[in-house]
């Protein structure tokens, strides 16, 4: 896309920097090496969280800066400053001097695309700061009226708006806008002394429009409250080895750590990743197929949360199959990484700020449907549990172990959901999972766009889904004698 000049002005200032002295100075500070890139930045963001019926926090912050990166072999050098001048980026490029020249000619720019995913729009300065907390204040007294368990509400609502543009030695730029929305709604209601929460969110790259819609943040609330009253009514959850049921959508985050980091194309090429060396080879059950999408757009005008129109180095985001019908078909790949294993870059070059360099990671990570009827899978099950919402996990890249604690889970019997559980967490490793897959539903959905994906010390929007998954085997660590 090309920027209105407007929006460009935020990152070009009269006196600090033009668009040909960016050229100028990247030429001169890449010269000796293979590849690289000067990255511009200009971000607002803003946070407010509603507790107890009081608006506790509003925060509201404005960062601009340059990452510049240079890369040789395997060798990459970068330095950052939060501040966009030529002055300054003269001044980091004594730090690329430090890299080995480049043995290599320049690698070829990424293609161009016109390509856009979302609105370009700042949705900050779209809605008056004050409706923002009279939302707040509806979701609050709507939630307690909804039932008179509802001791207490939170809500949060945070939103975002990114300009970038990102300049290359050989005179290549590419430039994108990137809004960002999220609301939360979390509930925890009381009966007998008992207190449980529930939670639900929803946003994605899109302005505040949707989520001030009554429809959107009574379903929030709609869905807070049902998983706190179901929890209300748990009981321990069983242990020992079981056959488990996943629900459609957001619990797609096990199979974005279980699965997803170990096809990243920096683990498998230095070997680490519990897939490295497969490609070709059956890793998953026959009917498996995993994706990873940046460009998907949203029912809603925008885009996905993990949705980018170009990467952070320029590349289109595209969709790269990692998994199909169960056979390893390759990884994600920023530049520098597909270069030194002789494929080509899949747009998941990606970085968290103007402060990082790129590296491989996931966009929107997902599993495609099946045939099978979800109800069908569910009266597949003699004993075993039937998990329908995630909170945290952890996650070992090397063997693909994971150990995840379900918020919303049932104890099913001879194909019933019997009891809601409590205590429930899954333990395994992604690639023995996916080969005890024995069900793949027909209704495979994306998360509602909440989702923060951790790695090398960066955190970026990110995407998972999948259909309703039946598998055979997974071991369930719970708190019932």
């Amino acid at each position: 896309m090309t920027l209105h000049s407007d929006t460009r002005s935020l990152l070009y200032r009269p006196g600090l920097l033009d668009p040909d002295d960016a050229r100028h100075l990247t030429a001169e500070a890449l010269a000796a090496a293979e590849d690289g890139e000067l990255y511009l930045q200009y971000r607002v963001s803003e946070s407010l969280g509603f507790d107890d019926g009081q608006l506790k926090t509003a925060d509201y912050s404005t960062d601009s800066g340059f990452g510049l990166r240079a890369v040789s072999g395997e060798m990459t050098g970068f330095a950052h400053a939060g501040e966009i001048s030529a002055a300054a980026i003269r001044r980091s490029m004594a730090t690329l001097r430090l890299i080995d020249p480049a043995k290599q000619a320049h690698t070829a720019p990424p293609p161009r695309t016109n390509r856009h995913l979302y609105t370009d729009a700042n949705p900050l300065d779209l809605v008056p700061f004050t409706d923002k907390v009279t939302l707040c204040q509806m979701i609050d007294s709507a939630a307690r009226a909804r039932d008179p368990r509802v001791v207490q509400v939170s809500v949060s609502l945070v939103g975002s708006w990114s300009v970038i543009e990102i300049v290359r030695a050989d005179g290549f730029t590419a430039n994108d806008v990137r809004p960002l929305v999220r609301l939360n709604v979390s509930i925890v209601a009381e009966e007998n002394g008992r207190r449980e929460s529930g939670s639900f969110g929803i946003g994605g790259r899109r302005l505040y429009d949707d989520l001030l819609e009554p429809a959107t943040w009574n379903r929030a609330i709609d869905e807070a409250l049902k998983q706190a009253l179901t929890n209300l009514a748990s009981v321990d959850a069983p242990a020992g080895e079981m056959t488990v049921l996943l629900g459609p959508g957001w619990p797609g985050v096990l199979l974005h750590e279980a699965v997803g980091h170990g096809l990243e194309g920096d683990f498998n090429r230095k070997g680490t990743s519990a897939f490295s060396g497969r490609i070709g080879q059956r890793v998953a059950a026959p009917g498996v197929t995993v994706i990873d999408d940046g460009s998907l757009a949203s029912p809603v005008s925008g885009g996905r949360r993990g949705s980018l129109s170009i990467d952070d180095e320029g590349t289109p985001t595209s969709e790269t199959v990692l998994i199909e019908d169960g056979i390893l078909k390759g990884y994600m790949q920023d530049r520098l990484n597909a270069r030194l294993m002789g494929v080509e870059p899949t747009g998941n070059g990606r970085r968290e700020s103007f402060a990082h360099a790129p590296m491989p990671r996931m966009t929107n990570t997902f599993m495609r449907g099946g045939k099978d009827d979800p109800e069908e899978l569910l009266s597949r099950i003699k004993d075993g549990i039937y998990a329908t919402s995630f909170g945290g996990g952890q996650v070992d890249i090397v063997s693909g172990k994971f150990t995840f604690s379900c918020t919303e889970a049932w104890r099913v019997k001879n194909g019933k959901k019997i009891a809601p559980v409590k205590g429930a967490t899954l333990i395994g490793d992604g690639p023995s999972v996916l080969t005890r897959v024995t069900g793949i539903g027909n209704d495979m959905a994306i998360d509602e766009g909440i989702g923060m994906c951790g790695k090398g010390g960066q955190s970026v929007p990110a995407g998972v889904g999948q259909p309703t998954l039946l598998i055979d085997g997974i071991t369930v660590g719970g708190t019932a004698a």
